[in-house]
């Protein structure tokens, strides 16, 4: 695994990662409306060269090796 970066909710998504990837963290956000998410962050790391996405509360979206794109609820 190889360390990426974080950044705050509601900020710009690192430019290295596809449109299909950045759609799907902000259609997270878009479900965050009514939620005070101050101060939550995302978190992108690499495995196996693909990345994967995890926001504070435990949503993770990933990229499969097809390039598909999936979110994982906290709760799944």
């Amino acid at each position: 695994m190889q360390l990426g970066t974080r950044w705050n909710v509601g900020a710009e998504p690192p430019a290295g990662l596809s449109e299909a990837l950045r759609m799907a963290i902000a259609s997270v956000e878009e479900d965050l409306a009514g939620i005070d998410a101050t101060g939550w962050r995302w978190t992108l790391t690499w495995l196996e060269g693909r990345p994967v996405v995890e926001l504070d509360d435990g949503t993770i979206i990933r990229s499969s090796a097809e390039g598909i794109v999936s979110v994982h609820d906290p709760v799944d």
